[in-house]
């Protein structure tokens, strides 16, 4: 498991940058430890350290399965996770129109939002 939550760390880095993790990490509790290392190594250290696919194809999933489940508040994160995951503003709008027509067109509407609003902010910076 330690090589696991290792190899989680370090994808999590990857793909979410530094300033992040090192945030995440330091507003972790006891409380919450657990499932911090649970996330770690299984969403970062499994299924985004797999090379089945691509980290813009797992992106683009990760997103419309965010938006078609209505996990909104992990949008913002993951579409700023796209500079460096690849998929592009056009990849991540393909993937909304999936979910507006597979599971509903107010939260692909919704999920657009924030990702212009994010968008937005990434580009003032």
């Amino acid at each position: 498991m330690a090589d696991r939550y290792q190899r989680g760390m370090e994808v999590r880095r990857s793909v979410l940058g530094d300033a992040h993790v090192d945030r995440a990490e330091a507003s972790k509790t006891p409380f919450d430890e657990p499932f911090q290392a649970l996330i770690t190594e299984g969403a970062w250290g499994m299924v985004w350290a797999s090379d089945g696919i691509s980290d813009r194809e797992r992106s683009m999933l990760t997103l419309a399965l965010l938006a078609a489940l209505g996990n909104f508040e992990e949008i913002p994160m993951h579409i700023r996770a796209t500079a460096t995951t690849g998929a592009s503003k056009q990849d991540v709008l393909e993937a909304f129109q999936h979910v507006a027509v597979y599971a509903g067109v107010p939260r692909a509407n919704h999920a657009l939002k924030l990702a212009k609003q994010t968008y937005d902010e990434m580009e003032q910076n």
